[in-house]
């Protein structure tokens, strides 16, 4: 695996990790907000996309080695998007 793989995978492990605790715990600070990964670790959380993305932005340049995630969305389900407005 490469690097860049073995980072991304990193950063989809922790996220797991964020989505599990918040559910179990709904007082975790990540419960509800949206969290940005860079290299393994949590660089922000906020409310807002914009300041999760300008933050990452900053920390990591390089965008494979980031991730972003909504804790308080079900990625357990489909979600089919008919129209873009």
């Amino acid at each position: 695996m490469s690097a860049t793989a073995d980072i991304q995978q990193l950063n989809r492990d922790l996220a797991d990790k964020l989505v599990e605790e918040a559910k179990q715990y709904p007082s975790s600070p990540y419960a509800g907000k949206k969290v940005g990964i860079a290299n393994g670790k949590v660089v922000v959380v906020s409310e807002n996309w914009r300041d999760v993305a300008r933050q990452l932005e900053k920390m990591e340049p390089d965008s494979a080695r980031t991730f972003c995630i909504d804790i308080s969305a079900d990625y357990t389900t489909v979600q089919e998007i008919w129209e873009v407005s």
